[in-house]
C-alpha cells in the first residue's frame, strides 16, 4: 500500500468516515458503528470478539498523551509560579473527558490501521 493510500485511510478515519470509501454514514450513534459501510460494504466489525481492544488501547494512549501535553504546556506558560491546584484538576478533567470524546475517532483510526495491514477482501 502506497503512502498516499495510507494517508487517505487515516484522514478518512479521523473525520469519522469509512476508511475505505470515505462515506459518512458508518456511525449509528456517537459510540456505535454500523456492521458494514452502506456504500462500499466494508465490514466495520472485523468478526473477532477482541478486535477493538486495540482501539481501546489507542484511545487510552491518545487521551493520556493529550492530558500530559496539556499539563506540560500549561506548566511552561505559567512558569515560574504555576497554579498547581488548577493544573492538577485540569489535567484530571482532561484525562477523564478525553477518552470519551476521542472514542469514535480512535475506533475508526484502529480500523484504518488494520486495513493497512489486513486489507478487506470484499
Amino acid at each position: 500500500m502506497a503512502g498516499r493510500d495510507r494517508l487517505r485511510l487515516v484522514t478518512r478515519a479521523v473525520r469519522r468516515r469509512c476508511p475505505r470509501c470515505g462515506t459518512r454514514g458508518v456511525w449509528l450513534s456517537f459510540t456505535r458503528m454500523r456492521p458494514a459501510c452502506p456504500t462500499c460494504g466494508l465490514q466495520l466489525d472485523r468478526g473477532e470478539s477482541d478486535y477493538f481492544y486495540g482501539a481501546y488501547m489507542l484511545n487510552f494512549v491518545a487521551a493520556e498523551l493529550l492530558a500530559i501535553g496539556a499539563f506540560v504546556i500549561a506548566l511552561v506558560v505559567t512558569w515560574p509560579s504555576p497554579p498547581w491546584t488548577a493544573l492538577t484538576y485540569g489535567t484530571v478533567a482532561i484525562a477523564v473527558i478525553a477518552p470519551i470524546v476521542l472514542y469514535p475517532t480512535t475506533k475508526a483510526l484502529w480500523l484504518a490501521l488494520d486495513l493497512m495491514f489486513r486489507p478487506a477482501e470484499s
